[in-house]
């Protein structure tokens, strides 16, 4: 089974990752980083305390906290043989490191790592509205080959509840690593 890395920070929507790292199990083997900011917003967004959270895991996901810069997933070697990096939700301070490639913690590094390897980058980043600096640092990110995307909703199919916008945003990003699904109806899907 392949593999692929994902990464939570403390940006609000810790849902997304959490729905990311649902269907991403059934797929692939995980490497999972959750930044120490991530607990506390998932606690304060969904009721979920990091002890439960962690018993949740599947068995195909190895966690990693943001401290431990040694995981196998620090090192290219190890890296490039993964199908890319996800960080979802993207808070605009990673953003901001990934930009100017300053590794603080576990995730800054591997996604320096996913840059330097030329392997998928994918942050979802979560806020609103966007300064100029929060735009230069996209377009760094997105110069140097990586994808950023704005945690952005549709509204042309129809949503009924918050989780069905969740499955939509989540869709998109795995479309981007061609992770096939049926999280929402595609725009005029004639079914081929």
């Amino acid at each position: 089974m392949e593999s692929i890395v994902l990464c939570i920070t403390g940006a609000s929507g810790t849902v997304y990752g959490i729905r990311l790292l649902e269907e991403l199990s059934k797929r692939f083997n995980l490497y999972l980083v959750v930044s120490d900011s991530a607990f506390k917003v998932m606690e304060a967004e969904l009721g979920m305390e990091r002890s439960e959270f962690l018993k949740k895991l599947p068995e195909n996901c190895r966690f990693y906290s943001q401290s431990e810069i040694d995981a196998p997933v620090s090192s290219g070697s190890v890296l490039s043989l993964t199908e890319g990096v996800i960080v979802a939700p993207c808070s605009t301070g990673t953003l901001g490191a990934v930009a100017n490639g300053i590794s603080n913690n576990l995730i800054h590094r591997v996604c320096d790592v996913a840059l330097k390897e030329r392997k998928k980058l994918y942050l979802l980043v979560r806020e609103m509205p966007l300064s100029l600096i929060h735009v230069k640092n996209m377009e760094r990110v997105i110069s140097a080959g990586g994808v950023v995307s704005i945690a952005s909703p549709s509204f042309y199919t129809k949503p009924e509840t918050v989780d069905d916008m969740v499955n939509f945003v989540v869709g998109k990003v795995l479309d981007h690593f061609g992770v096939k699904h049926n999280l929402y109806k595609r725009w005029r899907d004639e079914g081929f």
